[in-house]
């Protein structure tokens, strides 16, 4: 069985989201054209029919070519479902970097990172979908993982809030770390169990949540005074 996110965060390897991250940064461009046919086909493949229920023959079929032309690309199908998944969030960065110059406040950036992360993965077809039907492959991959993958998108958010740091918009002593593993944490509970309370696919909803109890953790509060007894 083929676990989605898996291959996120594996010990002793850049992760998937990292090498995504890098792509969009670097514009590093696959200029293949055989092998962005086959992984439009994937996508297209995995998006109508599920992962598992796909094969490699399906792949090669909807894109038109060989199954050894699919293999000479793609190893195997892991290999093949981990570089159309990277592929997505490549796609998710490349527009989060976009949007996030747009943005005036670093309480505006924290607002449109949260918003635009859930958005961008439950609207997408394959990883959204993937999440509201087949639960049982996508969330145990997200939590059995001994927490590297939550690890790996921490790192991602605590890198963002450096920069904040450096530029002088959050306090000094923000402890970055733990702000990011929370703001994750949240991110990812939406993600992984409906909500009863919040419309998730509500992004002025979503937007006011962030602002009322994310953005407040940006600002550490303020030391007890010392005990002089």
């Amino acid at each position: 069985m083929v676990s989605v996110l898996s291959f996120l965060a594996e010990p002793g390897r850049e992760s998937v989201l990292a090498r995504a991250y890098t792509d969009a940064v670097e514009q590093i461009d696959d200029r293949d054209e055989t092998r962005t046919r086959v992984l439009d086909a994937a996508y297209e493949q995995f998006s109508r029919m599920g992962i598992q229920r796909s094969t490699m023959e399906d792949v090669a079929r909807r894109a038109g070519v060989s199954r050894i032309t699919v293999y000479r690309r793609f190893a195997t199908k892991d290999a093949l479902v981990e570089h159309v998944v990277r592929r997505e969030f490549r796609r998710y960065f490349d527009q989060f970097l976009i949007d996030i110059q747009q943005a005036e406040t670093v309480a505006d950036r924290v607002v449109l990172g949260f918003v635009s992360s859930l958005r961008a993965i439950r609207r997408n077809p394959l990883i959204g979908g993937l999440i509201a039907t087949e639960p049982d492959l996508v969330v145990p991959s997200m939590i059995s993982d001994g927490g590297r993958t939550l690890a790996t998108v921490r790192e991602f958010v605590a890198g963002q809030l450096r920069r904040e740091q450096r530029a002088g918009n959050v306090p000094d002593d923000l402890d970055i770390d733990h702000v990011a593993e929370l703001m994750v944490r949240i991110s990812a509970s939406f993600l992984a169990i409906p909500s009863h309370l919040i419309d998730l696919d509500d992004d002025a909803q979503l937007a006011a949540l962030a602002r009322r109890f994310l953005v407040p953790m940006l600002t550490p509060p303020p030391q007890a005074p010392p005990d002089l007894a």
